[in-house]
């Protein structure tokens, strides 16, 4: 009499065919029709790249030379065995830089932090370039034989003295990215309790941020919002604070705009809420609701008690207020991009036009238009 395959054993038989199937596709690229996830894909919004400056210059210290930076979020999947590495190329000497990011598996839906690149690179990379430098973030698995390319894009590398002084220095250049393509483009978010989520807004400033300079205020039809009091104290109160630091490794002259640095700001509004399924409020009252109060909202941030920033966006009957311009322009998140118009002369001098050609490294929005 023939022996059954009981239910268990089968399945067991089954797994094994399968994984033998999938090995043997592994050499395939990333990419192809038969690959059951996509790509992971770089969160556009999250990515800095930045400069690092060498205090050397092929083993002279009278000469300081650089080598790029970069951080970002990746969005899944990263398969076993997948390595984020990054490539950049200056015009007509070909290929210059190629450095591994921190990288670890990650399932489709999920978010993992990268970066690589500065001291990592050895001094002997180090250029005294500057002007547009090409770079692309890729991502190889040497277990399927695959390599993706993930972004492309472009910096604009700029020099300024150090702050040191006298002939002995005066080739000690402190290397920077201009990142003034940032300051027109903010986003506005929810985050915090699913049931509850709190308005949150971000935007950039050229300069030094710190939390007790920023007063953000939120208006609906022309009338401030939000406003809470207790026992005659203002509670739940909107406040900012820098989220991000855009800095160089060493200090520039006095004489540089703003210290060649810029800041991302984040402000929060805990009275705001896009709708409370909750049914609690606090002992001071319920927190206004984005959801039954469709239409035209303004957020006005006072900086040194000054009108610097102006940030609008229309919320629907549901509290939605997706413009569709992140979606379509494949930015990576759920934040919803706004135009922030510059009020005032506190960001110093800064390029107006840097937007056009230059935001996210040198891929520009379709269907934004900055504030004049």
């Amino acid at each position: 009499m023939r022996n059954r395959v009981v239910p268990t054993e089968l399945l067991q038989i089954l797994f094994f065919v399968l994984a033998v199937l999938l090995l043997s596709t592994g050499s395939k690229a990333f990419g192809q029709d038969d690959k059951p996830t996509k790509e992971p894909t770089i969160n556009k919004d999250s990515l800095q790249v930045t400069a690092y400056t060498f205090n050397d210059y092929k083993k002279s210290f009278d000469t300081w030379s650089w080598v790029p930076m970069i951080d970002c979020h990746v969005n899944g999947q990263i398969p076993s065995g997948s390595v984020i590495y990054a490539e950049f190329t200056q015009p007509g000497s070909g290929p210059w830089v190629k450095f591994d990011c921190k990288t670890e598996e990650l399932q489709a839906g999920r978010a993992s932090k990268t970066g690589g690149g500065g001291r990592d690179i050895p001094e002997d990379k180090g250029s005294l370039y500057t002007g547009p430098v090409n770079f692309a973030i890729k991502m190889r698995n040497e277990l399927a034989g695959g390599d993706a390319t993930l972004f492309t894009g472009r910096i604009k590398v700029v020099k300024a003295h150090s702050n040191e002084h006298g002939p002995k220095f005066v080739n000690h250049f402190v290397y920077y990215v201009d990142q003034d393509w940032k300051l027109p483009i903010g986003c506005v978010y929810t985050s915090g309790e699913k049931d509850s989520p709190m308005l949150n807004a971000a935007f950039w400033v050229r300069g030094d941020a710190d939390t007790a300079s920023f007063e953000p205020h939120l208006f609906y039809q022309g009338k401030e919002v939000g406003k809470m009091t207790f026992e005659g104290h203002e509670v739940e109160k909107a406040g900012c604070q820098p989220e991000l630091e855009n800095v160089t490794t060493h200090f520039v002259a006095d004489s540089v705009p703003q210290k060649a640095k810029w800041a991302r700001v984040t402000a929060n509004f805990p009275s705001i809420r896009r709708f409370n399924k909750t049914g609690q409020a606090a002992p001071w009252g319920p927190p206004f609701l984005l959801s039954a109060n469709p239409g035209e909202y303004e957020i006005k941030v006072l900086w040194h008690n000054h009108l610097a920033r102006s940030m609008k966006f229309t919320v629907d009957a549901d509290g939605k207020f997706d413009n569709g311009i992140a979606k379509d322009n494949h930015i990576g998140t759920k934040h919803i991009i706004v135009p922030v118009q510059i009020i005032g002369d506190q960001d110093g001098q800064w390029d107006r036009n840097a937007w056009k050609t230059d935001a996210f490294y040198g891929n520009p929005l379709t269907g934004f238009a900055a504030v004049p």
